[in-house]
């Protein structure tokens, strides 16, 4: 959705699951992190705007600085045949690479309709099933490393058949609409659908190994879940205490680790 919508994103991230999955995916594009109340913010937008750099705005509240209403709506103008964008009293260059994400910890943030109807809201917190799949793939690392390793790697397998699957078709459907007259009559295009047709034999005979293969893997990890499940409630009961006194705040980076630690020392 990030990647598809007009819309810059606002994600609702009181866990920083959404500021996590960012930092990795824009590692490479060196992305830059800010806060609204930094001194030298417009400054640094000017230079991401300018050059292209993907920018995260951090821990915003339900009112959005002025500032960024010309970035919302992507207010840009042609000049000297050049994309350009007003920033308060300055005018860059619109670089088409720049990207914006907004994130706040905010767990019920109410954004008024002219906040909303700019930017595209995204809920990333977690819920009780994402916790306890996650909770669970940890002690099962921790206990049974090389069952948790052997699951990444079917994953990876999965994926890789999975696309090469599709390869195949996008080439039988090639070969079918470049094949003029009777198809029978065309070795080459024979030749292509043969082999393409052993392909696809050998791939779907690896996806129905690795199929049986995640089955026994689930199978054990299964005898894990009871402790990802009560670990996970916990978990949600402790974010229910800042009902009681605010002075309750607890992270879910906190409550991760605090889960590995009592693995270890069991």
């Amino acid at each position: 959705m990030t990647e598809s919508a007009r819309r810059y994103g606002l994600m609702i991230d009181p866990q920083g699951q959404a500021n996590k999955w960012l930092k990795a995916t824009e590692k490479e594009n060196k992305l830059r992190i800010v806060k609204i109340s930094d001194s030298d913010f417009m400054r640094k937008m000017e230079q991401c705007v300018g050059q292209g750099i993907p920018m995260l705005l951090e821990n915003v509240g339900e009112d959005l600085d002025p500032s960024l209403q010309p970035i919302l709506d992507k207010k840009t103008f042609k000049q000297g045949g050049v994309d350009m964008i007003r920033l308060g009293d300055i005018i860059v260059e619109f670089n088409p690479d720049f990207r914006f994400y907004i994130t706040t910890k905010l767990r019920n943030p109410h954004y008024l309709p002219e906040v909303s109807t700019k930017v595209l809201l995204l809920n990333f917190m977690i819920t009780l099933e994402g916790l306890e799949d996650q909770l669970l793939g940890i002690v099962v690392a921790k206990e049974r490393p090389e069952l948790e390793e052997e699951r990444q790697q079917l994953i990876q397998q999965t994926a890789a058949n999975t696309k090469a699957l599709k390869e195949v078709e996008d080439n039988i459907l090639n070969t079918l609409s470049k094949s003029e007259g009777n198809i029978l009559e065309d070795e080459t295009a024979i030749e292509i659908l043969d082999s393409s047709k052993q392909i696809s034999n050998d791939i779907t005979e690896k996806q129905s190994i690795a199929q049986e293969t995640e089955k026994l893997i689930n199978k054990s990890r299964a005898g894990y879940r009871p402790i990802a499940r009560y670990t996970s409630v916990l978990f949600f009961s402790l974010t229910e205490l800042p009902n009681i006194d605010p002075m309750y705040q607890y992270s879910l980076n906190w409550f991760v680790n605090l889960f590995m630690m009592s693995i270890e020392h069991r």
